[in-house]
C-alpha cells in the first residue's frame, strides 16, 4: 500500500483543545499567542531519511500544533494560515521565497491589527520569529535585545550553500535577508550588537560570520547559568528582551524534539533557569518555541491513516 504523507495538520480535536481553559501565568489580554505552523524555510529532508521528505517538511507544521495542545491556554490566540501545498522551488538564494515573504505580510499585519504588547510564539521551523521579533523591535522603539537559544547560528545569508530560510532567521532579523523584500517590508531591523546566541555549538563551518556580522554569543559551556547572558544584557541597556528558544539547543540525551541532534546541548533545567532569569530582571515581550518536528508522531500519523475506520 502506498504511504500516505502528511496533507493538514490542523486536526479539528486540537483546534477545539485550544479554546479550554485559562493559564494563570498569562491571562493579559494584550499578550498574543501566536500559532504559525510555517515550514516553508527548512531544507531538512536528508537530516531525517527514516521519513519521506514531504512528511519531514509538513512535520514542522505538525509540531507547531501539538506544541499549541501542549502549553498551557491563554487567553488570546491567534492562527497564522500557512500553505500546506507541497513545492519546493528557490528563488533569491531562498529555497521556498514567495509563500515566505506572503506569509511574513500576513503575519506583520495580523499583528498589527492585534496590537499585543506581548507575543508567545509557537512553530513551525525557525524564521517563525522574524515577523513577531521586527513587530515588537519597532513597538518598542529599538529598546528590545534579542536572546537566541539556539545549537546553530541562524546567520546564514542568500547566497550560501544551504537556502533554507530558517538558518538565516537571526541575519533576517537584522535586515541582512533579501534587503529589496523581507528586510524591506519588515518594521524594524535589529543591530547585531543588540543580539546575542546562547548555546551554539554546531558553527556550520562559518564562525567567522559571527565576527563579520557582530553578534555576541555563549557556547553551552557558558550558558549553564544564567550571570554572563545576565552581564550582557546589562551591557546591552535595554530594558526589554525577546527570546527564541530552538529546541534543538537541548542535549539530544535528555530529549530530542527537533531535527538538529547535536550532542552536548544544554538541560531543560538549564534553559528554563535562562529564560526565568531574563523574566525576573527584564521585561520579556517576546518568546518564540521553534524546530518542534515530532519524529514519532509524524510515523504515528501515517500509521493511523493506513487503518480503516480512520
Amino acid at each position: 500500500m502506498q504511504k500516505r504523507v502528511l496533507e493538514n495538520t490542523n486536526a479539528d480535536f486540537i483546534a477545539k483543545s485550544s479554546k479550554n481553559g485559562t493559564n494563570s501565568k498569562n491571562t493579559n489580554s494584550k499578550t498574543l499567542r501566536l500559532i504559525y505552523p510555517q515550514w516553508q524555510g527548512g531544507d531538512i529532508a536528508t537530516f531525517v531519511p527514516e521519513l519521506e521528505a514531504k512528511d519531514v517538511s509538513l512535520g514542522y507544521a505538525l509540531g507547531a500544533e501539538l506544541l499549541e495542545f501542549l502549553a498551557p491556554k491563554s487567553a488570546k490566540t491567534a492562527r497564522m494560515p500557512v500553505s500546506m501545498e507541497y513545492k519546493r522551488e528557490s528563488k533569491n538564494g531562498i529555497l521556498n521565497y514567495d509563500e515566505i515573504l506572503t506569509q511574513t505580510k500576513a503575519a506583520l499585519e495580523l499583528l498589527e491589527k492585534q496590537n499585543p504588547d506581548k507575543i508567545l510564539t509557537l512553530g513551525g521551523e525557525c524564521s517563525v520569529s522574524v515577523p513577531p521579533f521586527g513587530y515588537l523591535g519597532h513597538k518598542y522603539k529599538g529598546d528590545v535585545a534579542v536572546v537566541w537559544i539556539d545549537a546553530h547560528k541562524d546567520l546564514n545569508l542568500p547566497g550560501d550553500s544551504y537556502e533554507g530560510y530558517h538558518a538565516m532567521a537571526l541575519a533576517s532579523c537584522c535586515g541582512l535577508v533579501d534587503k529589496e523584500g523581507i528586510a524591506k517590508i519588515l518594521p524594524y531591523h535589529f543591530s547585531p550588537k543588540d543580539c546575542i546566541l546562547v548555546g551554539v555549538r554546531d558553527f556550520e563551518g562559518k564562525k567567522e560570520r559571527l565576527e563579520e556580522i557582530g553578534v555576541s554569543y555563549l557556547s553551552p559551556e557558558n550558558s549553564k547559568a544564567p550571570e554572563k547572558l545576565l552581564q550582557w544584557l546589562k551591557n546591552s541597556g535595554k530594558s526589554k528582551v525577546v527570546v527564541h528558544f530552538d529546541l534543538d539547543v537541548l542535549d539530544p540525551s535528555e530529549l530530542v524534539m527537533a531535527v538538529g541532534v547535536v550532542e552536548n546541548g544544554l538541560k531543560i533545567a538549564e534553559v528554563l533557569n535562562l529564560i526565568n532569569a531574563i523574566h525576573a530582571n527584564y521585561e520579556l515581550v517576546g518568546l518564540t518555541i521553534a524546530e518542534h518536528l515530532p519524529r514519532v508522531a509524524i510515523k504515528l500519523h501515517n500509521m493511523m491513516r493506513e487503518l480503516p475506520l480512520l
